[in-house]
């Protein structure tokens, strides 16, 4: 495999293969084969719902990427440079193949993933938008697009998010 093609950079070839379920979850999940199959699966569409989330407003910022890298290595038990690996990966593919992709990755997520799991995912989803100036209106609304994708009530998303109400941009006071 090219490291254009590993990294999703194909720029010689455009991209042959279709926009299948799971397609980066596969990728990612190969890079981490320490772990069981299942677990690989988990991490991977755990780290690219992470990035759908810190990309929403077009902006990946060097603390979100830290926190991103930090939550990976906790949740999936990964040395430091393994998690860092995960993150990035799921980075570029996100950027790259985001609005395609991002559906069928969290519908692969809703489908392994338990209520609890689901919960924790929200609350990190949170956490990292929270990490560089504040929630944006366009990561919380992504983030009300996955509750309904993970069949979690409105009801569920409200009462992780007020635990960040500090962070959302939308009731700072703005400065004159």
């Amino acid at each position: 495999m090219s490291l254009w093609r590993f990294l999703g950079l194909n720029k010689l070839e455009p991209r042959q293969e279709p926009a299948e379920e799971g397609h980066i979850v596969l990728e990612i999940a190969a890079k981490l084969d320490q772990l069981e199959a299942s677990e690989a699966r988990y991490l991977a569409c755990f780290s690219y719902v992470l990035n759908r989330v810190a990309h929403a407003d077009l902006e990946i910022s060097p603390e979100e990427v830290a926190q991103m890298e930090k939550i990976v290595q906790e949740q999936g038990g990964l040395p430091g440079s393994q998690s860092v690996l995960v993150v990035q990966m799921a980075k570029t593919h996100n950027r790259l193949f985001g609005a395609t992709d991002n559906y069928l990755v969290t519908r692969e997520f809703n489908r392994i993933a338990t209520r609890g799991q689901k919960l924790e995912l929200m609350g990190c989803l949170l956490a990292v938008s929270a990490s560089h100036e504040g929630i944006s209106t366009a990561e919380d609304a992504e983030m009300r697009q996955i509750t309904k994708e993970l069949q979690l009530s409105h009801r569920d998303f409200i009462a992780l998010r007020s635990r960040f109400r500090d962070h959302l941009n939308v009731l700072k006071r703005i400065e004159e």
